[in-house]
């Protein structure tokens, strides 16, 4: 049934320009590491960035095709229009799925839906990480070992200023000593989000075939069940004669 889940892998696509360093590892950009990735599931796969499409490439015809939505931001959070950002939270409420990824937590789309701040704890020193899966049934957990190791990653520490998940897929150790919620999953209106912490600019992670089996069987869960309705307040008749009842 992949092929009938459409994603949109979104990625503000800065650093792939500027930083040599980035431009070394993700030559063609994070977005398409991803999307590549993805297809490789089966997936129907189009891209968007920050600045190369009108609306940052998430124009109402692409979010009304989008079953499920990638996000990728670390630089540029606060040039995403106010406008398209508040787009984005409306579609997750009527059921588009969407998964934060590695820096994404400080996007003006997480921290809407959260509504929290989503701060957390950081350090850039190439250290070991180990994502162990706490949550072995749930789906994102699928065809997954006990742990993913990652020999070079950034340091995500606690506390992170998350509202508490409604299911704790991935806590993360690092070779400092740390731990941290890394895949962690929550319902908003009809849709679904997850967070999902790797994922450095200057580090090869998403070319590594167990974090894309993350991602993908995120995609999987997150996906729209139902066909996405819109989550309104309208006044409703009642559905018996009520007759007098009720009346002062």
């Amino acid at each position: 049934m992949n092929e009938t889940i459409k994603v949109t892998v979104w990625n503000e696509g800065v650093h792939e320009k500027t930083h040599d360093e980035v431009k070394a590892v993700y030559p063609n950009g994070i977005h398409n590491v991803l999307a590549d990735g993805l297809r490789k599931h089966g997936f129907q796969v189009s891209t968007a960035t920050l600045d190369d499409e009108p609306d940052h490439g998430l124009t109402d015809e692409v979010l009304a095709c989008t079953d499920v939505m990638t996000w990728w931001g670390h630089m540029a959070h606060d040039r995403v229009k106010d406008e398209v950002a508040r787009k984005v939270r409306a579609r997750v409420l009527e059921g588009m799925g969407l998964i934060c990824l590695h820096s994404a937590h400080m996007s003006k789309v997480f921290r809407g839906l959260m509504g929290t701040g989503c701060m957390l704890k950081w350090r850039e020193v190439a250290e070991k990480e180990r994502l162990w899966v706490v949550n072995p049934a749930h789906p994102i957990a699928a065809d997954l070992p006990e742990y993913i190791e990652l020999p070079h990653t950034e340091m995500y520490g606690e506390h992170f200023d998350i509202p508490a998940p409604d299911d704790l897929v991935f806590i993360s150790w690092f070779a400092g000593g740390e731990v941290f919620r890394s895949g962690c999953c929550w319902h908003r209106g009809r849709g679904k989000v997850f967070y999902f912490r790797p994922g450095h600019e200057t580090y090869p992670i998403y070319y590594n075939e167990q974090i894309v089996q993350v991602i993908a069987n995120a995609v999987r869960w997150a996906a729209p069940v139902n066909t996405a309705v819109p989550v309104r307040g309208n006044y409703m008749p009642p559905l018996e004669d009520i007759g007098s009842e009720g009346k002062a």
